[in-house]
């Protein structure tokens, strides 16, 4: 299943006044007329625009993210379904072991040392 293009959502005015940043604040003024759903002041976050069931928490790529830490963790996941992000906390040395049994089991790594 392929999910539709993302909506983005900016603050109303955040364009045209400086100092407001652009992440979306609900308006609540008055006569504002992003809150009278006026449609062409912009989308407005609504139920509608969620993404499908089966792509919510998903990668781009398509594949489930799963957080290792070690060799062994790698061993219970799915090469198929899971993509795999080293955590940052691992060192070089155990890293560079993780890419290399990541590879051999066929899994995607999505930050790669390279």
């Amino acid at each position: 299943m392929t999910s539709r293009k993302k909506v983005e959502f900016k603050r109303y005015l955040s364009g045209g006044i400086k100092r407001l940043d652009e992440s979306w604040r609900r308006p609540k003024g008055m006569h504002n007329k992003l809150r009278e759903h006026v449609a062409a002041k912009g989308p407005r976050v609504q139920v509608g625009y969620g993404s499908p069931r089966e792509l919510r928490g998903t990668h781009p790529c398509g594949l489930r993210e799963a957080l290792v830490h070690n060799v062994k963790e790698l061993e219970t996941l799915d090469p198929q379904s899971v993509a795999v992000r080293i955590a940052s906390s691992v060192g070089r040395k155990k890293r560079l072991e993780i890419e290399a049994k990541a590879a051999e089991l066929g899994f995607k790594i999505l930050n790669p040392i390279s």
